[in-house]
């Protein structure tokens, strides 16, 4: 098939798994109903909790998250194939209690396809004051995925790694011709970079970026910038959302378009090894 429809989830997710359930349910659905078969959610679909201690008292492994349990449900009653964004899980690491921030791709029959770990966590300070250390509460990953899907290989990334260039052009090389960017951008970051970030990795690359996104302002305090995004190989947006409140965006994808744009301007094969600087 050289043609897909898909939908991102633009979700304002809860603190809660058993609220967030309810709040993302109704929107996968409806992406179903609208006739996608590719459904993404955005980073942090299970819970959004910034207070550790609260954080802590919901988390779960993968194979007991409820919200994990019955999105696979959902997508095996509805033919789908779905890319749980993220969820927040534990991450099973010996002695190292922090979380992972962790991409699922379920297939139409429930089973998870793929998962990867979000490799670059979020340390920043903000010119607004915002501080964020991820890597206090998120264990990062230590491999990039690409996965088989009906209509070709999809890359997953999260979030932050949308900054780092080399990650995506490592995922191009290995076959993907779609890459998923779920996130959860703040504001300020958001309204600078957001679209410009998710442009230049589809040009450095020929792949379609899918971007689903969390938006608005959340129970946890935390307000991010929505804004979900399906950009072409080429580099134009093909959908947008272009406000942070919930909502579903459609669009359909022509593989072919990854193969033009890779023969128009062929930088894939083009890498040169070369020295310095000092």
């Amino acid at each position: 098939m050289t043609t897909v429809p898909i939908a991102l989830i633009q979700t304002r997710t809860p603190a809660s798994p058993a609220a967030s359930l309810a709040h993302v349910e109704p929107m996968i659905r409806e992406a179903a109903a609208g006739g996608a078969k590719l459904v993404l959610t955005p980073e942090g679909t299970n819970f959004l909790i910034k207070d550790r201690a609260r954080r802590d008292a919901v988390l779960e492994t993968q194979g007991r998250d409820v919200v994990i349990d019955r999105l696979r449900d959902l997508a095996r009653e509805l033919g789908i194939w779905l890319l749980i964004g993220s969820a927040i899980v534990r991450s099973g690491q010996e002695g190292d209690d922090r979380a992972a921030n962790r991409s699922l791709l379920i297939d139409d029959t429930g089973g998870v396809v793929a998962t990867y770990d979000k490799l670059h966590v979020y340390d920043v300070d903000l010119p607004t004051g915002e501080r964020w250390r991820e890597s206090a509460s998120i264990r990062p990953g230590d491999g990039a995925v690409v996965a088989d899907t009906p209509w070709g290989r999809l890359g997953l990334t999260i979030c932050y790694d949308i900054r780092f260039p080399q990650l995506y052009r490592a995922l191009a090389r290995a076959g993907a011709v779609m890459i998923a960017v779920p996130a959860a951008f703040t504001v300020p970051t958001g309204e600078a970079h957001w679209e410009t970030l998710l442009r230049a990795r589809a040009i450095e690359t020929g792949c379609y970026v899918l971007a689903p996104a969390q938006a608005g302002e959340h129970e946890d305090g935390r307000r991010t910038w929505g804004r979900s995004t399906v950009v072409a190989p080429w580099g134009e947006v093909l959908a947008k959302l272009d406000h942070d409140r919930p909502g579903v965006l459609f669009a359909t994808l022509d593989l072919e378009a990854v193969a033009k744009a890779r023969a128009a301007v062929p930088q894939l094969t083009h890498d040169r090894e070369f020295t310095g600087p000092a």
